[in-house]
């Protein structure tokens, strides 16, 4: 008994994941990334949870008929510092082999209804996403601490209130300001660039950033390119630097789980301080930290995504600036079982809020509401909608495909199909 080794606390080895584990994932990611390509025949139905046998299809794949299935978790376009329209952007995505694309411009969902409907022409897939612009402070004092990027990924209605456009749309102004302000400083240290430049750059409605103000300086010929701008002058410790009027973190992330989305940190390498940030966001409801990029794994955040018991995964953070300094939308492999993951995280929360936005609408109906349903999902010509009775259609299409593509049987559509149509009916 006493020469019996013990084995150390928290060394335990996690057991590897069979090939079994692994096409059960690519079946359940296959079967949601691409519906109507992925249903099982009738007599290849799974049998209970607990037994050990594989539905037909995922067996197929198991022995090599199958493949990868590539998601792009990060990525932006013109409606925040991007290069390319939302048309453009899913277009690229789908010569590279993307199948799945969330969008996820600073501060704005401007551009996902066209990249929803960009997405028809390619068999697509797009998660309506948003990086959102804000403050970690252990005190929570206005300008101090550090800034953070966090993602947000939704359902096809995208958030189930408004509170989180209020919130976005409060950042955005802020960006004018605080860009404003970096004009006043660059002009003092001797570079000097005209704010009609700068918004010519950011685009018609577009918030003017930082990627846009390092752009003009490059046209105009102070710098030699964007990173030598934000080296030198507007990166977090340059001379020109300036603040906006970022939410604090743990406010974002939690009016993330309250409007239906899955919440991300987004490059944590780039914090001072990674692991007290992971830690208060984590309390406040975090649920993934980008630990993938284009050159692979970043050493020690797996370890703080362990630690923290948060889901790993990443993205290319595309904006199509072209060169060599930027990887091309869709280099970053997730695993299918981490796309299993996040799918099986996501989807309850995602369907909860859909049945929230219905069962809003089927209360007290209205043509707004209606919109709000419609906005980021399959109906692309929502204009021929334009009374109450045509919008019951648009209701029961939406139905039908959440019904088909997301399992919203979940959700007792059936139940809230016939709330809907006795609500409406009444009008």
């Amino acid at each position: 008994m006493g020469n019996r080794k013990k084995s150390k606390p928290g060394r335990s080895k996690k057991k590897p994941k069979t090939s079994a584990d692994q096409a059960l994932a690519l079946d359940y990611v296959r079967a949601w990334a691409q519906p109507t390509a992925s249903a099982p025949p009738p007599e290849s139905s799974t049998t209970d949870a607990g037994d050990d046998f594989l539905p037909h299809q995922a067996a197929r794949m198991a022995s090599g008929g199958g493949g990868s299935v590539l998601f792009e978790l990060h990525s932006h376009s013109i409606h925040s510092d991007g290069f390319l329209s939302p048309s453009a952007l899913v277009e690229r995505a789908h010569l590279n082999g993307v199948k799945v694309l969330a969008l996820t411009d600073h501060d704005t969902m401007a551009g996902v209804p066209e990249a929803v409907s960009a997405a028809h022409t390619f068999g697509m897939r797009i998660i309506p996403g948003v990086e959102i612009s804000a403050l970690y402070s252990p005190r929570e004092i206005a300008g101090a601490g550090e800034h953070v990027h966090i993602l947000a990924y939704y359902g096809m209605c995208g958030p189930s209130t408004d509170e989180l456009e209020r919130m976005l749309s409060n950042i955005r102004d802020g960006r004018y300001l605080r860009a404003k302000n970096m004009l006043a400083k660059l002009n003092k240290l001797m570079v000097p660039i005209k704010w009609e430049h700068v918004i010519k750059i950011a685009g018609e409605g577009v918030a003017p950033g930082r990627l846009h103000i390092a752009r003009a300086m490059v046209e105009v010929g102070y710098v030699e390119n964007v990173r030598q701008a934000f080296n030198k002058y507007i990166g977090d410790d340059g001379p020109a630097y300036a603040t906006g009027t970022e939410p604090f973190a743990e406010t974002v992330v939690q009016l993330i789980s309250c409007t239906g989305g899955i919440s991300a940190l987004a490059h944590p390498w780039a914090l001072k301080n990674p692991d007290a940030v992971i830690r208060a966001l984590k309390c406040a409801g975090l649920n993934a930290l980008e630990v993938y990029r284009s050159d692979g794994k970043v050493d020690g955040f797996s370890e703080l995504a362990d630690k923290y018991d948060l889901l790993k995964i990443g993205g290319s953070d595309f904006h199509g600036r072209g060169g060599k300094d930027e990887s091309d939308i869709g280099t970053v492999k997730l695993a299918i079982t981490t796309l299993c993951c996040f799918l099986k995280m996501a989807r309850p929360i995602w369907c909860s809020a859909m049945k929230d936005i219905l069962l809003k609408f089927a209360e007290e109906p209205s043509v707004a509401k209606l919109g709000k349903i419609v906005k980021f999902g399959d109906l692309i010509n929502f204009d021929g909608f334009s009374s109450m009775d045509a919008g019951m259609d648009a209701i029961n299409l939406c139905l039908s495909s959440w019904l088909s593509n997301d399992g919203m049987e979940e959700v007792e559509l059936e139940e809230i199909g016939l709330k809907l149509a006795h609500s409406v009916g009444k009008r």
